[in-house]
């Protein structure tokens, strides 16, 4: 009996202890949504956008299935959550896509705590819904529990955007250099528009260093959502009275969307930052970065009020809202319109002419210098500093040869208290271990706005090979963020220091949101085994080509990968596909037009002009070639140029060196360069097989206003061009244009 008892007890003992499995399955379907009073595809889990909410207590086992009922692949990526390496969701990495109409089942234990998410890692589906947040309990006996932060009731806060176009349209139109989102959203920098704000010299100075307009968020969307609504009520807490804290589990799931976050209700307490806990910070307001997750406290000030908790993407072009509290709303005063002039002025301070960065003096790195004050001194106080520092010294008695170098004004010149990485501190010490080798990785993150290039060292995932760490390392990474974007840059698997001046107590992230020209240095242990992913976690920049993928050496062979050298090709080819571009002008002197395919480094452009009778004549010309310098100034190329002309009977064609052209058909091979002169003008070089050479100017896309833009072209073949084109639509456009042989015609455009 006594046994018996004793057995018993044993086996109670073993079943209370066991780990706990917890189960979801996940149904993954195209649906159709309506956000915007159009209907347009979207992809559901479990019928709902954003996906569930998933929920788990440190120590359990979690067994995920997910059914795709689709008729493309898909996955999902558990991000921030250490786990086997087969189980993180990447395809052709870690995991061949799971195919249409088929189950597949992620299992692996949770050995954290905290707020993280999971979302697609395939494609582009991300935009479209597959997102969410997953919450993974910390228990009451962990030593780390603290009483009145993890007690209190959460709430999620899943912040993503929603465009009606189809994401690969995205994507191709972003490569293309549309201006169509920047007209949809109001921030074209127009020459019209800078000179009627006094910024007619800045706008020249952009372009003469051969950069764009700026550009704060790529894409333009229709709505921004909050936990898939654009304003809602916190069901949660609609019986809350004044005085109670909220716990909010903020999730950037968006895109490529950052959002400035503020409370009407007073203070924000920041207190865990990707799933991992921070001291607890004070501010007024904070950025999220795309990827991010922040935990955040705040405090509901009265009865019988609903607070607005206040999302505003970057580009501050619109905004979403979620009400904490019960009855009247007690708004939050909207954030000011962001001054895109004098974003572009100290863009040119920060950008020499040949590409690279010039930091002006100041001290960008280890997030020593808070880039936001500069970015956006308006909205984080910095203005009214800056204002009060200049009145204060035009007091100064200006015969004063005393030193005021060391002159501040008190932090009480300005109230608002804007979050940056320097003030994020581990609870708990976070140092490496000290006795493992340190091996010291350098990136220079590099793009090209112009063509919508994005890379590490100048380099795509496609023109890389793995980069080799082995287990029991601490790998240190310094990055210079040699381009005019933000990046927010994720390491799948691991957890790394942010170097931030906190010494032993620097905080953990996964995410790094390192601003334009700063340099930033992260560092984590080896701990694990396989290939992860580490890329910019824009969505569009990725997909551009912004990734790496660190392979553990002496890896075990992965179960799911039977072909990791051909499964690694396919990886590479997602980042750096083929974009396609055409258009064509009917007008009343005749057709011409050209069609574009193109990656990161190889283009293929055709071009036609096509009269309406044998005087005007016809011409195509077709480039191929490949783009060799860093900044993507220089393209050499092969080309084969035909025309059809009908000459008088004494007629000669001859350009400026003499050399002339006699025949009514002329069939030739060419060798060429294009350079890309100051004000974007493309400088051309070509010599033909028949002898003849060609210089040749031009220049498309001139923004003269907001809807009107400019061309021309000549070259010293006697041929010149000039056209208008007011843009429509997306798609459409209204032209006028004289051509030396065409003359002048109107008509209308068609893009694609």
């Amino acid at each position: 009996m006594k046994f018996k008892l004793s057995l018993v007890l044993v086996l109670i003992a073993f079943t209370s202890n066991a780990q706990k499995v917890v189960r979801y399955d996940l149904y993954v379907k195209d649906t159709m949504v309506n956000f915007t009073g159009k209907e347009k595809r979207a992809i559901a889990v479990n019928g709902q956008i954003p996906m569930p909410t998933l929920t788990f207590t440190e120590g359990d086992i979690a067994e995920i299935y997910v059914h795709n009922e689709m008729k493309e692949g898909t996955s999902l990526h558990w991000h921030g959550l250490f786990l086997p390496n087969k189980e993180d969701g990447v395809p052709y990495l870690t995991q061949m896509p799971i195919a249409p109409h088929t189950t597949h089942k992620y299992s692996f234990p949770i050995v954290q705590n905290g707020t993280h998410w999971y979302h697609s890692h395939s494609g582009l589906q991300e935009q479209i819904g597959m997102y969410c947040d997953k919450k993974k309990k910390k228990k009451e006996s962990d030593p780390t529990f603290r009483k009145g932060i993890d007690d209190l009731l959460t709430l999620p806060v899943v912040l993503s955007e929603w465009t009606d176009y189809n994401p690969d349209n995205v994507h191709r139109m972003l490569h293309n250099a549309s201006d169509w989102f920047a007209i949809k959203k109001g921030t074209t920098q127009s020459y019209a528009e800078a000179s009627r704000k006094g910024h007619f010299k800045t706008k020249l100075n952009n372009e003469w260093k051969r950069m764009l307009a700026m550009d704060v968020s790529d894409v333009y969307y229709d709505k921004f959502l909050i936990n898939g609504k654009n304003e809602s009520v916190a069901p949660t807490f609609k019986d809350s009275k004044g005085g109670d804290k909220v716990r909010l589990r903020i999730l950037n799931a968006g895109a490529s969307s950052y959002f400035w976050l503020t409370y009407a209700g007073g203070k924000i307490t920041v207190v865990a930052n990707d799933g991992n806990d921070v001291e607890p910070v004070v501010v007024d307001r904070l950025i999220i970065g795309v990827s991010e997750t922040y935990d955040v406290v705040v405090t509901i000030p009265a009865d019988n009020t609903a607070y607005e908790f206040l999302a505003t993407p970057e580009d501050r072009t619109k905004s979403a809202s979620l009400y904490i509290g019960n009855g009247i709303k007690q708004l939050v005063s909207p954030l000011p319109k962001l001054n895109y002039f004098e974003g572009m002025k100290m863009m040119n301070d920060m950008m020499n002419m040949d590409g690279t960065r010039n930091d002006m003096g100041m001290d960008m790195s280890l997030q020593k210098m808070d880039m936001n004050t500069v970015m956006y001194p308006e909205i984080t106080g910095e203005k009214e500093k800056r204002e009060k520092t200049n009145q204060l010294s035009s007091k100064m008695d200006m015969n004063d040869k005393s030193d005021h170098s060391k002159h501040t004004l008190s932090s009480d010149s300005s109230d608002i208290v804007t979050l940056n990485y320097s003030m994020l501190k581990s609870p708990t010490v976070t140092t490496l271990p000290k006795d493992a080798p340190v091996r010291e990785l350098r990136f220079e993150l590099t793009g090209n706005m112009n063509r919508y290039l994005w890379s590490m060292d100048n380099k795509v995932l496609s023109e890389t090979d793995k980069i080799l760490i082995k287990k029991g390392e601490n790998v240190r990474i310094v990055l210079h963020n040699n381009s005019m974007m933000r990046h927010p840059m994720h390491l799948h698997g691991h957890d790394f220091r942010v170097l931030n001046g906190q010494a032993e107590f620097a905080p953990l992230k996964n995410v790094l949101d390192i601003m334009p020209m700063e340099t930033d240095t992260i560092e984590f242990n080896t701990n694990a085994d396989g290939d992860w992913f580490f890329h910019c976690h824009i969505l569009y920049h990725m997909m551009a080509g912004m990734n790496r993928v660190f392979s553990y050496e002496n890896s075990a062979p992965n179960p799911l990968l039977p072909n990791k050298e051909w499964a690694y090709k396919k990886l590479q080819k997602e980042s750096n596909g083929i974009h396609f571009m055409a258009e064509n002008d009917f007008a009343t002197n005749g057709n011409d037009g050209k069609a574009m395919a193109q990656n990161a480094r190889w283009a293929f452009e055709t071009e036609w002009r096509l009269g309406y009778h044998d005087r005007h004549g016809y011409e195509s010309e077709t480039h191929v070639g490949r783009y060799i310098d860093k900044n993507q100034w220089l393209m050499t190329f092969i080309g084969f140029d035909w025309r059809y002309r009908k000459f008088g009977m004494d007629e000669v064609e001859k350009n400026v060196f003499g050399q002339s052209n006699t025949k009514d058909n002329r069939s030739v091979l060419s060798l060429g360069v294009n350079y890309t002169l100051p004000l974007l003008v493309i400088a051309q070089a070509e010599v033909f097989s028949d002898g003849n050479v060609r210089f040749q100017l031009s220049r498309e896309d001139i923004p003269v206003s907001k809807r009107l833009r400019m061309a021309f072209m000549v070259n010293t073949d006697k041929e010149y061009m000039a056209a208008l084109k007011y843009i429509v639509s997306k798609n459409i456009g209204i032209t006028t244009h004289y051509d030396n042989d065409m003359g002048i015609g109107f008509g209308v455009n068609l893009n694609y």
